[in-house]
């Protein structure tokens, strides 16, 4: 029961590693709000862990505030602990031929977000002297495959902004770190490959020196240890869980 007491806000929380930490999380403890712009897939995970959904776009400055008052109303407070999970890539493709549009909603959903969760968030977690944010980033924005070009460069922001967060929030009390999973079973994978097929699993397969992808519970459990008191001396890391991939 290490997140014994503890709130918690997971966006991106009803599907792939977002449901996996709002499940471990509530395992642990927690009483979370799944916050997701898939409405039926948040209530159906909340309903799983007695927890709370919310509906939200996270790209959008008026949702974002709406969850931040509902998690208040719901807590009593700021969350202990803001996971931004939630995440979007374009496909495949070389760089010069991704459209305008898939750029601006890659960085919207992936960048933007953070921020935008920043300005709701922070202010009362200053107020409370403590607070505890996680950032979902990716072995992307360490060690960048081609024809992601623009994903990997929203996940590198991610975990410059998380460091630049760490630094800036320490003296508050606030902890920011990041981890940077490697893909896994989730349903972006499939954009990852471009195809979803066997020869194509056995290709990235072998980057990965472990032999395998992610999964929700590799995941949670590393975000688990960064958002409890059993880490409160670390901040500003971005953990890679990638079995061997960035090495």
């Amino acid at each position: 029961m290490r997140l014994q007491d503890k709130s918690a806000v997971v966006t991106g929380g009803a599907s792939g590693f977002g449901a996996g930490i709002v499940r471990k999380f509530a395992a642990e403890g927690a009483k979370v709000m799944v916050a997701d712009l898939n409405r039926s897939g948040a209530e159906t995970i909340a309903h799983e862990v007695a927890g709370t959904a919310q509906e939200v776009d996270v790209s959008d400055r008026a949702s974002v505030e709406a969850m931040a008052a509902a998690a208040h109303d719901l807590f009593g407070g700021p969350p202990d602990i803001l996971v931004n999970n939630a995440g979007v890539t374009h496909l495949p493709a070389p760089l010069d031929e991704i459209g305008e549009e898939d750029f601006d909603r890659v960085l919207a959903v992936n960048a933007k977000s953070v921020y935008l969760t920043a300005r709701v968030f922070v202010p009362a977690m200053k107020a409370r002297g403590c607070g505890v944010i996680l950032n979902v980033a990716s072995t992307a924005g360490v060690s960048p495959r081609p024809r992601l070009s623009w994903y990997n460069a929203s996940k590198g922001w991610m975990i410059t902004a998380t460091k630049a967060m760490a630094v800036e929030l320490a003296p508050a009390g606030i902890r920011v770190n990041a981890v940077n999973p490697v893909a896994g079973e989730t349903p972006l994978l499939k954009r990852f490959l471009g195809e979803d097929t066997p020869e194509m699993r056995a290709k990235f397969l072998s980057t990965i020196p472990i032999g395998r992808f992610s999964t929700p519970e590799d995941i949670a459990n590393a975000a688990c240890y960064l958002c409890s008191d059993e880490a409160s001396m670390i901040t500003g890391v971005a953990m890679e869980i990638d079995g061997g991939r960035c090495i």
